[in-house]
């Protein structure tokens, strides 16, 4: 079985590679990296990755994501940390507090570096954000933001999601940025 090592200090992130790797198994590095100023999820996937590279010095992966609201001209894009660490999602409802279009989405990018070649793999999660805090804390989750943000073809959030609930999103929803990389990966 093929093995990468997935550095990030994101449990959450680290399930999800889990589940999503079938036939490659996920060494976690408990790390955490810093990320540059920009709103450019793959600048700062690559940035990282680099940065990981240099602490294990083989073939890894990175990843980092941003939320787009569509309304707020894509607020808050990559600094979603900064975003839930200052105003929350509290903050984020009150900014959206009577605005009708709740259009967002989630997008990703998981950059591989294997110490002479980088490949990026992206992916986008549409959907609209909820009127209120809705759900309960889980394993999967990589964001508090996943109290907010309702996927496209369902009415409840992630949050609110049960194992069929994933397993129907998982089916309609375009492939994450880790299930790409994984079949690219596979065949290498």
């Amino acid at each position: 079985m093929k093995e990468i090592i997935f550095v990030t200090s994101n449990k959450g992130k680290i399930a999800t590679a889990q589940n999503d790797l079938i036939h490659i198994k996920v060494l976690p590095y408990d790390a955490k990296l810093t990320e540059p100023r920009s709103d450019n999820i793959r600048e700062i996937a690559e940035q990282k990755v680099y940065q990981a590279y240099e602490m294990v010095r083989k073939p890894c992966i990175s990843l980092d994501s941003g939320f787009f609201i569509e309304e707020l001209n894509g607020f808050p894009r990559a600094y979603v940390n900064h975003t839930l660490d200052t105003i929350g999602i509290e903050g984020l409802l009150k900014l959206m507090n009577g605005v009708e279009n709740r259009y967002c989405e989630f997008r990703s990018c998981l950059a591989y570096f294997d110490g002479s070649m980088i490949k990026f793999f992206e992916s986008k999660s549409p959907g609209r954000l909820s009127i209120s805090i809705k759900g309960r804390d889980n394993e999967n989750k990589w964001s508090d933001l996943w109290y907010l943000f309702i996927p496209e073809k369902f009415d409840k959030t992630l949050a609110e999601f049960d194992q069929d609930d994933f397993e129907a999103y998982d089916k309609t929803k375009e492939d994450s940025c880790i299930k790409k990389f994984g079949a690219w990966y596979e065949l290498r």
